[in-house]
């Protein structure tokens, strides 16, 4: 029989189906690859939704949008030249019943030709599939119909025109890239649109075409051409595989912070397997002695137990893919309407395979020191080992080339399936950094211990000698407790940090009503006096409103075209695409200058403009350089004259770009409007009397009503936050694990002091006292370690990958980590019942 055949026999002998001293190593391990198998399989069916329905999501292989516009004679014409062309108009507009004024709703009006949809499939309720309306038939979302009362083959009047309800909208293909909806939808004809007179010179309107290109063209390649020679035309461009390039960020990030989370639990779930696979192995001290007196070399012990702690890990592991795969549609639930997720179970081999891996790499690595340190103790010093631990000393340990292979594949395996390597790499080697850090302050505790003064009460003194008493467990339990505790912390500062930005960002108080398409003066006069008379003392505040686009910027004589950008700057929005503009005397509400002046009343000289201090450092822009946007087709240029900081959280007008009056104001243009209702005008009524009045007065205005708007962003970023809280407890439960393994582990180690102190004459009680001063000691100092690397953890994820402000609630902190403190203490006791349980006499005899 070959010696791993005689190792088998003997593990499989070893086993049982409870896998009893091997339970740590098993919760690590599920735990782990569970989160990891789901994230994977979460995000690898995303990606492939994506890329599945780029087409039918853009509506077409290529889209190019214009503001405030239509494309050119010459530009529709290199289009068809492209493919063929479906031209669509999105705008926001006032609906109303046709017979009364008195009810009226905001909504998205989608003006769609003949040929939409080019890609995928429009169905209205009942499973009908339909294109796009004729004539003056009209779509309607559910949501229009509940707040008017109407339904198909009911009347809808929006502008000038009378429309017909034809059905209600359950699926429309190409929702997703449209972005973030300021109401619900209603889809018409180009007839219908043309009819409502809401298109004029200067609206806030968006012509969109789609392009249905040859089966072997290049749609990116195509579109690059098309911005070339259209390069200060004011196009934005997407293309059918970045069809909603936000989302597709969005899907980045969060994916690769869940990747890391799930690392994190992994890596925590390592420090368990490592303490599992040593009580396990201390349990078995007596096999083992007896294996090495019978005959067993040191090679086949760890055949043995490797092939022991192999099928353990096995076991574990799919059990671990099993459960990730499980709990994919809870997530897929929680993140529905935020993300493009298939339905139902989904299977990712690739995402499946990564996970098992990484589990098995950190199960093999991990178990390497305590097995292979078994291996070259002899037998005798095992027998004595609970009374004279083992002498270690200064020789290179057996484990560290293993170990170091292990940790070399972990490595290359989240660097190489990671869409961002380098911040794979920067974070596995923080984690390192944390692991040695926690380590190193465990031997400083306990170098430190051995040098304090000795308290003179009996039971401080007994405590301070533990931690540094030979065989004591102080290494393994500071990096166990600071894993542990500092889990907390991080969950606890993103969490609340998260809170934070939905409060600052989504705030409570903001506008009642943004009102677009208010036309230049009389139109002005008519919308103060409307709003007087209904709600006297609501607060209006107007400001000229246009659409244009950053076409190039920089120093003069050296400007840069972004048209030759090859990639955006990160985090730079004010270049990607079309972007509101106003002008104004004096500077906005809710903005500080920070450098630079501001121009004075009346100035007529060089076309000026301010810029938002964030965007200009974004993309290098200083005061004195210039600007060149697109603007209805036309161009114009002005200088830079000074940076502002723009209080968002004011939820009210803050452009990126504020110009001079004498640079903007000739354009063709409307104005824009907040209405801020007092309190006590905040009454059905009042609301029905200005969206009536609205309509009646000013058909060709529209209206967004902030409070759905709200609710939609606080329910979109509250989706974000449960993701981000689901994926931090996995590796909140991991440290768990890992702590009660590190409490289990240190609990077999001080059996024979518990019992030597009981024949001494200790009671139970003092024994209690003794432990938990033991442990108060570690974590006193513990809660501040894990304080800085939790806290410290929390900042980088908050602001450098998901770019939020830093506003941890520390209030909340702190409780978690004293309710942390204090689990940690319940666990010490509680594990340590049997301990205080074990008789005398009966530990006595097992040495």
């Amino acid at each position: 029989m070959s010696r791993w055949a005689l190792a088998w026999r003997l593990a499989r002998r070893g086993l049982d189906w409870r896998f009893r001293g091997l339970r740590l190593l098993i919760v690590c391990l599920v735990l782990g690859t569970a989160a990891l198998a789901a994230i994977g399989t979460l995000t690898g069916g995303i990606g492939r939704e994506l890329a599945a329905r780029g087409q039918s999501m853009l509506g077409g292989d290529l889209e190019l949008t214009l503001a405030g516009r239509e494309a050119a004679a010459d530009e529709l014409a290199a289009m068809r030249r492209l493919g063929a062309v479906s031209q669509g108009v999105r705008l926001q507009a006032m609906a109303r019943r046709a017979e009364s004024a008195d009810d009226a709703v905001p909504v998205e009006l989608k003006a769609v030709d003949a040929r939409w949809p080019l890609y995928g499939a429009f169905t209205l309720e009942g499973g009908r599939k339909a294109g796009a309306p004729r004539g003056m038939t009209a779509w309607i979302d559910a949501g229009v119909g509940d707040r008017l009362g109407v339904k198909a083959g009911d009347r809808l009047k929006i502008g000038n025109a009378e429309l017909v309800i034809g059905g209600v909208i359950a699926g429309e293909p190409d929702r997703l890239s449209e972005g973030f909806a300021l109401g619900p939808t209603v889809i018409v004809s180009e007839e219908a649109l043309a009819r409502s007179g809401l298109v004029q010179v200067g609206s806030m309107a968006r012509w969109k075409y789609r392009l249905r290109v040859p089966a072997k063209a290049d749609p990116a390649a195509l579109a690059d051409a098309f911005k070339a020679r259209f390069a200060h035309s004011g196009f934005q461009v997407k293309t059918r595989d970045k069809a909603s390039p936000g989302l597709d960020r969005f899907v980045e990030r969060m994916g690769q912070f869940l990747v890391l989370v799930a690392l994190a639990a992994l890596g925590i779930a390592g420090i368990g397997i490592a303490g599992g696979v040593s009580s396990y192995l201390e349990m078995r001290r007596a096999s083992i002695a007896t294996l090495k007196i019978l005959g067993a070399d040191a090679g086949d012990v760890v055949r043995i137990y490797l092939l022991q702690i192999a099928a353990a890990a096995l076991a574990a592991i799919t059990l671990g893919l099993a459960l990730g795969v499980g709990i994919t549609p809870l997530l897929a639930r929680a993140l529905e309407g935020l993300l493009p997720i298939p339905p139902g179970f989904t299977v990712d081999a690739g995402a499946l395979a990564v996970a098992g891996t990484y589990g098995l790499l950190i199960a093999l690595t991990f178990a390497a020191p305590p097995l292979l340190e078994a291996r070259r103790v002899p037998a005798m010093a095992l027998l004595r080992a609970r009374v004279t631990p083992p002498g270690r000393g200064w020789r290179v340990p057996l484990w560290a080339a293993p170990v170091g292979l292990g940790l070399s594949g972990i490595v290359g395996l989240a660097v190489f399936t990671s869409p961002q390597p380098w911040l794979a790499a920067g974070f596995l080697g923080g984690a390192a950094a944390v692991f040695a850090l926690l380590a190193l302050i465990g031997r400083g505790l306990s170098w430190l211990a051995a040098r304090l003064p000795r308290p003179k009460r009996p039971l401080l003194r007994m405590a301070l000698g533990n931690l540094h008493r030979p065989g004591a467990q102080t290494s393994a339990l500071v990096v166990a407790l600071g894993f542990a505790l500092a889990a907390f912390v991080l969950l606890a500062a993103v969490q609340t940090s998260i809170d934070a930005n939905i409060a600052k960002r989504v705030p409570e108080r903001a506008p009642d009503y943004f009102v677009l398409d208010v036309p230049k003066g009389a139109g002005t006069e008519t919308f103060k006096a409307l709003v007087a008379r209904t709600a006297p003392h609501a607060a209006v505040r107007m400001v000229p409103s246009l659409r244009g686009t950053v076409i190039a910027y920089g120093p003069e004589g050296a400007m840069t075209d972004v048209a030759t950008l090859k990639a955006i700057p990160e985090d730079s929005w004010l270049l990607r695409g079309d972007r509101g503009l106003t002008y104004a005397d004096q500077v906005p509400q809710g903005n500080v200058l920070t450098a630079g002046r501001w121009w004075p009343q009346d100035y007529s000289g060089e076309p000026l403009v301010s810029v938002d201090e964030d965007q200009a450092k974004a993309i290098g822009l200083k005061v004195g350089d210039k600007l060149r946007i697109s603007l209805l087709g036309t161009e114009r240029e002005a200088r830079v004259a000074s940076l502002r900081r723009i209080d968002w959280s004011s939820f009210g007008f803050n452009y990126g770009l504020v110009f001079s009056p004498n640079a903007l104001a000739d354009a063709p243009h409307t104005y824009a409007a907040t209405i801020t209702l007092a309190t006590a005008e905040k009454r059905p009524a009042v609301r029905r009397g200005i969206l009536a009045g609205l309509v009646k007065a000013l058909p060709e205005s529209s209206v967004i009503e902030v409070g759905p708007v709200l609710g939609q962003a606080r329910t979109l970023l509250g989706q974000v936050g449960t993701a981000i809280f689901a994926a931090a407890s996995v590796a909140v439960l991991a440290g768990l694990a890992v702590l009660a393994g590190a409490i289990a582990a240190a609990r077999a180690a001080r059996q024979y002091d518990s019992v030597i102190l009981r024949v001494l004459g200790a009671s139970r009680g003092q024994l209690l006292a003794l432990l938990a001063a033991e442990y108060a000691l570690l974590c006193a100092v513990l809660a501040v370690v894990a304080l800085v690397l939790g806290g410290g953890t929390a900042w980088l994820v908050i602001v450098e990958l998901f770019e939020f402000d830093w506003e941890p609630d520390w209030g909340r902190v702190f409780a978690v980590l004293g309710a942390g403190v204090g689990l940690v203490l319940v666990l010490a006791v509680a594990g340590s019942l049997s301990v205080l349980r074990t008789r005398p006499a009966e530990a006595l005899r097992a040495l």
